[in-house]
Order: structure tokens, then C-alpha cells, then sequence
């Protein structure tokens, strides 16, 4: 029987819970991980920061690393999530579109292919910028509108457009025949051309010429408007049919997050999006007003994976010493269990995801207490008492530090 299966089975019924006001919180700063590098004095964003609560905190959990898939895989954000949910990402694939469409709220059917867009800059043929300077949401809005009205469909495909945030946007393609299968145009580095699309199989093969004759016409539409002047088209995929986390693990979950696709992470897994606003102390304020109406609250924080990526340093100490500051807004509500990590590691030395393990400090008053005197990487290895485990097992670690779990056999 597979790990899942039988944590599943252990799960107790609420009437054997210990107590009606359960919660279990998941706190994810998104890409916090990272490494020592001689460029930023051989400190992590971590180490370099004052963080005195979590310092506190450190000192009374257990501490350990995650491998958000495994060992030398550097992950997506979606099954670097799904992983920290309770489902294996090495058997459950979603595609970036689908969070991203499904979080903006669109209308995601079985069938449609959906995608995730960024607006960027090309200057003779090559890309310089991937997310186009990080425009204004608001400047978004005006070229998703635009591109709306004079791409409404291609052969028979409706194309359905959506503006995200910042540099981001989702469209979703709906018609007979649309099977994913089809490679992201975008490079995914810049000074690298426009990539083409590119089935995978024959299945796919009008998907990619619907994908192709999409970027091409919205070229045409943005010529001239620099620094949005082109797109990329990423994450091309199908809605899949999963099971939720009350189906899996009993658990009635809420999902605090301002990004789109995290938003739609949530939802595909079953967990109840709460409206909340777009700075770390709304988001904390919407656990306080919602603690009592879940058992499980996932509250994600993006703005170290964008300083990671950005490889700004001091934002990204900025970003950790502005959750600690708050942090209190969630002790107070004295959650049951509190796990506090990453779903992967974004280095600012690298500006990219990558394969390193993610700190992870878990609190409940049956923690086996590590003793760390910090919350930092090295702490979480050196002094960590849950070692380094595939971040699947996270969900059965906070279960069992909340008492759900029965006793496995006789």
C-alpha cells in the first residue's frame, strides 16, 4: 500500500479529535530558501536577518530540511506546493496555466488548455527582459483588454484572455482537439529568441499551432510598445481530476494567498480561497478573523521568491524580517500546530528556483524540540531533529503534532 494510502487510513474521525477548534497552519514564504555565496558575505538572506520571534520560535520546535521532489530536482512552484499538501509530486502533475487561470477565477473546463502569459521586451529578435520591467498591474489590464479585442479566437478555438498581476496574465484556449502537450515559448532566460511551440506528440500538434498563432498575433498587437512589447506562453495544460485535502486527510482548509496561481493551487486541491488583501499583515489579519473557521489555514507570502529571483539580497532579508515582525498576529491565536518553510529554495546568487532543500521549523506542544537557536538553513541542518525528508511527509508530520492520526496496527 502506498505512504499516502496509509496515512489516509490513520486519519481520525472529528469525533475522536481532541479538540473542536483545531488549527493547523502552514506558513510558506514562497522561495525562502537559499544558499551561502562569497557574493553576499557567505550569509543567507536568513542568517542575515533579524528575526527575534522566530528566533524565540526556533528555540522551541523541531527543525529540519525539505526536498520539495527529490534529490537534485529543482521544482515548479506547483508541485513544489502539492508536495507540501500531501500529494506526491512525482505522481500528481499540474500545469502552471491551470493555477493560473483557475486562481483568476476563470471558468477552467475539462478540455480547455490553459496557460500562463507574462508580457516581456524584445529588442531584435531577443528577449531582454522576462517580465518586462514588472509593469503596474493596472498597465496589464489595458494590453490584456486590447489583446482580448482583436484576438477573440483562432481556427475553431475561442481564446479567452485574463489580466494577473504585474507582468502576468492567463488565457485559456477552448475548441475540439486541444491536448496538452505542447513546450512553453518562453526561454525562460533572458538574451535567448522567442522559443516556438512544440508538440510533444501528434495529439497535441493543433494545440501548438493554436499556441503559435496566438504569440504571433499578439506580436502584431504589441508592436511598438515597449517594454511590453511581446509575450511568452507557459505552463500549456489540462485541468486534472484530483482528490481534496477533505477527501484525503479530513481537513476543512482555507487558503490565504494574494497571487493567482497559488489561489488556484488552493482550489484545485479542495481548500476554500478566503478574500484577503495584498500585504503580509491583511494576509495575517485573515487567518485572525478566519482562525475558527478551518482547521487548516495555508497562508502564502510570495515576496522572497521575488527578491530571489530578482537576486536582491537585502529585499529578500527585508521580505523575512517583515514576516517576523508579524508573526505574533499569528501566535497569538495559539495555532495547534504551526509549520513555517518554503515550498522550494530561490538563491539570489542563481535568481532562479532551485534543488536545495528548504528549512522547515514545526511548533505543537509535541514537537520534539530541536534546541536551534535560529530559524536558518544551517540550524535546520546542523541542529535539526526531522533531518531531511520529501516535503509529502510534511502533512502526516503536522497531522500527528495535532493528534489526528490513529496508531498504524495491533
Amino acid at each position: 500500500m502506498a505512504y499516502l494510502e496509509r496515512i489516509e487510513g490513520l486519519v481520525k474521525d472529528r469525533a475522536a479529535w481532541p479538540k473542536e477548534d483545531m488549527s493547523l497552519v502552514l506558513l510558506v514564504l514562497d522561495g525562502v530558501g537559499d544558499v551561502r555565496h562569497p557574493d553576499f558575505g557567505m550569509q543567507t538572506p536568513l542568517e542575515r536577518a533579524e528575526t527575534p520571534n522566530l528566533d524565540a520560535l526556533a528555540l522551541r520546535s523541531a527543525m529540519g530540511r525539505i526536498m520539495p521532489v527529490d534529490y537534485g530536482i529543482t521544482p515548479g512552484s506547483g508541485p513544489a506546493h502539492l508536495g507540501l499538501f500531501g500529494y506526491d509530486p512525482r505522481e500528481v502533475e499540474i500545469g502552471r496555466g491551470v493555477l493560473e487561470s483557475l486562481g483568476l477565477n476563470m471558468d477552467l473546463k475539462f478540455g480547455d488548455l490553459a496557460a500562463r502569459c507574462n508580457f516581456c521586451t524584445l529588442e531584435g529578435g531577443v528577449i531582454t527582459d522576462r517580465r518586462a520591467g514588472r509593469p503596474a498591474t493596472e498597465e496589464s489590464r489595458k494590453l490584456c483588454k486590447l489583446l482580448q479585442e482583436k484576438i477573440t479566437g483562432i481556427e475553431d478555438v475561442d481564446v479567452i484572455i485574463q489580466p494577473g498581476m504585474g507582468h502576468r496574465f492567463a488565457v485559456v484556449f477552448r475548441g475540439p482537439g486541444m491536448e496538452e502537450g505542447v513546450c512553453d515559448t518562453d526561454p525562460h532566460e533572458n538574451a535567448e529568441p522567442l522559443h516556438e511551440a512544440v508538440a510533444s506528440h501528434p495529439g497535441a500538434e493543433k494545440a501548438a499551432r493554436i499556441v503559435d498563432e496566438f504569440q504571433s498575433r499578439a506580436l502584431e498587437v504589441l508592436k511598438g510598445r515597449e517594454p511590453m512589447n511581446a509575450i511568452l506562453v507557459r505552463g500549456i495544460a489540462e485541468r486534472p481530476d484530483i482528490d481534496s485535502v477533505t477527501d484525503r486527510f479530513g481537513l476543512n482548509a482555507g487558503a490565504i494567498a494574494t497571487y493567482p496561481m497559488y489561489r488556484g493551487l488552493a482550489k484545485l486541491v479542495g481548500m476554500n480561497v478566503i478574500e484577503t488583501g495584498t500585504s503580509i499583515e491583511d494576509e495575517f489579519n485573515t487567518y485572525r478573523d478566519t482562525r475558527k473557521d478551518y482547521d487548516y489555514h495555508f497562508i502564502h507570502v510570495k515576496g522572497t521568491d521575488e527578491a530571489g529571483e530578482d537576486g536582491d539580497f537585502d529585499h529578500k532579508v527585508n521580505v523575512i524580517q517583515s514576516v517576523d515582525s508579524r508573526l505574533g498576529m499569528i501566535l497569538d491565536q495559539a495555532p495547534d500546530v504551526l509549520a513555517i518553510t518554503g515550498d522550494h529554495s530561490t538563491p539570489c546568487c542563481m535568481k532562479l528556483h532551485s534543488w536545495h532543500p528548504v528549512p522547515l521549523l514545526l511548533h505543537s506542544g509535541r514537537c520534539d524540540v530541536s534546541g536551534g537557536s535560529r530559524f536558518t538553513e544551517h540550524e535546520c541542518t546542523e541542529k535539526g531533529t526531522l533531518g531531511t525528508f520529501h516535503a509529502v511527509h510534511l502533512i502526516s508530520l503536522m497531522l500527528a503534532n495535532a493528534a489526528l492520526l490513529d496508531k498504524y496496527g495491533a
